[in-house]
Order: C-alpha cells, then sequence, then structure tokens
C-alpha cells in the first residue's frame, strides 16, 4: 500500500494537472525513494487493477494516466494543502446519511473521503463541516452512488454551548497537534543536492497529505486556542519552496503529446 500511496503524492505533486506519466519517470522518482522498479511496476498494476490509473501506450513507451475519479481525489487534496480558508460565512454544510449495512464496504470508503474533504462527525450518521465544499460532496455522493441515502444542508447554527465543544466531538484536533509540535520541533538543514531536495520535498507532502485526515483546516473562529495549523502551514510552504526550486533539475518528464 506505501508504494501505492507514493505513486498518489507523485502525481499529485509532479503530474498535475496532466495526470500523466511516463513509467520510466514514475520508476526513476520512485528508486530515489527507495522503492524497487519491481515493487513500482506490483504497485502500478494494483492500481489499474483497482480503477486508480489507466494505461496508454505511445509509440512504444507506457504511459499511465489518473482515472477521472482519482483526478479529482488530487485536485480536492490540492486545494486542501495550499490554500488558506476563506472568510467563514457563519454556516454549517451538514450531510446526514442512513447507508444500509449491506453497502458497508462503500460507506467505509464513503466516510473517509469525506474526512479528507473537511467533514467530521459529532453523531452517527451525522457529518458537519464549517467550510468544506458542498459541489464537491455532491460530487462524492453522485460517485458512491449514495443519493438516496444521504441528505446535504446548510445552517446557522443557535445552540448555546460553546462551538468548540462540538469541535472537540467532531474532529480529531489532539492527534494532528501532535503532529503538528513534531512538524515544528525538526530543524532540517539545506539539502545538499537536488536528489536530497526532492526525497525531502515528497516524503513532506506525503505527511501533509495525511494530516488532511486530521485537521479539516478551520476558520479562524472555530479554531481552539494555541492549535499549530496555521504556524505549521506557512512553515510548509516556506520549506516547499525552498526544496522545490532545489529539486527542480530532476521534476522534468517527458509528455506523451
Amino acid at each position: 500500500m506505501r508504494a501505492r500511496s507514493y505513486l498518489f503524492t507523485l502525481y499529485m505533486e509532479y503530474l498535475y494537472p496532466q495526470n500523466q506519466a511516463w513509467v520510466g519517470d514514475l520508476i526513476r522518482w520512485m528508486e530515489m525513494l527507495e522503492f524497487s522498479e519491481p515493487a513500482v511496476r506490483a504497485a502500478l498494476s494494483r492500481s489499474v487493477k483497482r480503477g486508480w490509473i489507466i494505461p496508454e501506450k505511445v509509440g512504444r513507451k507506457a504511459y499511465y494516466r489518473l482515472s477521472p475519479r482519482v483526478a479529482w481525489q488530487v485536485q480536492t487534496v490540492r486545494e486542501r494543502l495550499y490554500s488558506y480558508g476563506s472568510v467563514w460565512d457563519a454556516r454549517w454544510r451538514i450531510l446526514v446519511y442512513a447507508v444500509p449495512e449491506a453497502k458497508r464496504t462503500v460507506r467505509d470508503r464513503f466516510r473517509n473521503e469525506l474526512i479528507l474533504l473537511g467533514f467530521g462527525t459529532p453523531a452517527p450518521g451525522v457529518w458537519i463541516s464549517p467550510n468544506a465544499s458542498l459541489e464537491a460532496a455532491r460530487d462524492l455522493v453522485g460517485f458512491y452512488g449514495l443519493k438516496d441515502y444521504v441528505e446535504l444542508f446548510q445552517a446557522e447554527r443557535f445552540s448555546k454551548s460553546e462551538p468548540l465543544d462540538l469541535i472537540e466531538k467532531s474532529f480529531n484536533l489532539k492527534e494532528a497537534q501532535m503532529r503538528y509540535r513534531a512538524f515544528l520541533s525538526a530543524q532540517p538543514g539545506q539539502a545538499r543536492n537536488a536528489e536530497e531536495a526532492f526525497v525531502r520535498l515528497t516524503q513532506m507532502v506525503h505527511e501533509a497529505r495525511k494530516s488532511l485526515f486530521l485537521d479539516p483546516g478551520l476558520p479562524p473562529e472555530l479554531t481552539p486556542p494555541g492549535f499549530l495549523g496555521v504556524r505549521v502551514k506557512e512553515r510548509f510552504l516556506e520549506l516547499y519552496a525552498q526544496l522545490s526550486r532545489q529539486a527542480k533539475p530532476l521534476l522534468g518528464v517527458q509528455s506523451a503529446a
């Protein structure tokens, strides 16, 4: 799973928006990340079987293009990873579902992707977010064929309890805070060469992508005091710019066009 997960990171970071890669570029990058060529080819084969990528031939060269579904995921992750939230409109996005047990596998995948969009759950079957995209949520419902089991709302909150109590119940911010402390305490020196910069950049983006499942990117009005999300994002973008410049000589790809 780890090799496939890193392949997703490569497509997200270095192959957007074309969403297509020559197998030689993928192998070259993955070998720098210490994955063997057989492991890369096996990961690509499994990804094809799952419908995540689509093989293409151009002349004698093999290319792999992201499926439309995974390309949508890439765009969603990039939007959350590299942009700051807009001004909050004081409304909550609410999704309620009652998915039958017969669709448990689909339901579990759907729930994981709701988290990726920035939703949290204060109670079984209820998901909330102050700023997730309702359009993206509708797309997700349609993809999983759950429109008969899901309702979406946008509403204001009138409870007398503190909104931070709701945030604490709905999101795993404690684990995010632990990860953020570790990130800020690390003091990496300057990368010695382009390959080291590439490895560090890719690993940093890969870990940041995981953090999206813990930190929904709350607006300032709803962020607990002392939460490190904004500081981490600023540091991440600073290191990102620095490492991207250093790694640039290794980031050229062969296009199928």
